[in-house]
């Protein structure tokens, strides 16, 4: 009896490292990033397995330094963060251009997760980030219209989800046209990579 159940926790432990795998990418060596705010630190680790295209294109505005000194500037309580494109007087950056949506590649939009926000064209994403504070199923690809591509996950937080959780409960308002903007300015201090 003491060796099936032994034998049976081993299974569901396999199990579940193969879901998590399949979650993320399934690579050991994927890179991570360290997102420095004014709220505290926030480790990721990007799928570069399943959404290359995302991977780069985050990981070039990162060492570019564009995302120095942009904010949270959207901030919807139990839903998500969103981040990447605007200063702190809500001026918006210049981006790149779009890059191809990668919504296909199975990963969802899960809490802790994050996705490349975009317009209402499938593939137009630049430097505009969320990350997703609840399971969020009506974000992930359903079909290949516009409505029901979704939005490509390309990382996940490993830590300091606290720090995003806080982010997500500050007070917010309607600012130079825009809703949902932080009252007090939640600021990007950094996004360095992660040298293993």
């Amino acid at each position: 009896m003491i060796r099936f159940l032994g034998i049976a926790l081993l299974f569901f432990f396999v199990a579940g490292c193969h879901q998590a795998g399949l979650q993320s990418g399934g690579k050991a060596d994927d890179p991570m990033v360290r997102v420095s705010t004014t709220k505290g630190d926030i480790l990721v680790v990007l799928h570069e397995g399943k959404a290359p295209l995302s991977t780069a294109n985050f990981l070039s505005y990162a060492r570019s330094g564009f995302y120095n000194g942009t904010v949270f500037h959207r901030v919807m309580e139990d839903f998500m963060v969103q981040a990447g494109g605007y200063d702190p007087r809500l001026n918006r950056k210049p981006r790149r251009a779009p890059i191809k949506n990668e919504a296909t590649n199975r990963l969802k939009n899960l809490r802790g997760t994050l996705a490349f926000a975009r317009a209402q064209g499938i593939d137009s994403a630049t430097s505009e980030f969320f990350i997703n504070l609840n399971d969020n199923a009506h974000l992930d690809y359903k079909n290949p219209t516009a409505s029901g591509y979704g939005y490509a996950v390309f990382g996940r937080v490993v830590e300091g989800m606290d720090v995003v959780d806080a982010i997500g409960s500050v007070p917010t308002e309607v600012r130079d046209g825009m809703e949902n903007v932080p009252v007090d300015p939640i600021i990007i201090l950094s996004v360095s990579v992660v040298e293993e």
